[in-house]
């Protein structure tokens, strides 16, 4: 899966679960909270991502995501067969 198939994922469960958000404001640079994610919905929002791209991420690696481009490279290296990839 393409990193871009990735964002699109993420934008998905965003957009979904917060629908005030408008999807032409999730960009790479953007960080959830700004666009007015609360913490639960940022926590669902990951979760339904790995769910959906069958992934499992350390929560230790997700603390210091700072935006959606971070949590989207993430997610792609560790689907694209990293050591957290479920088998």
């Amino acid at each position: 899966m393409s990193e871009q198939e990735v964002f699109e994922v993420v934008c998905k469960h965003l957009t979904t679960i917060v629908p005030t958000i408008p999807k032409e404001s999730v960009v790479h640079d953007a960080s959830m909270r700004d666009l007015g994610a609360s913490s639960l919905d940022i926590v669902e929002v990951v979760s339904c991502s790995m769910r959906e791209l069958r992934v499992r991420v350390p929560r230790a690696e997700l603390q210091g995501l700072k935006n959606i481009g971070q949590l989207v490279a993430l997610l792609h290296k560790t689907g694209a067969g990293g050591a957290n990839a479920p088998r």
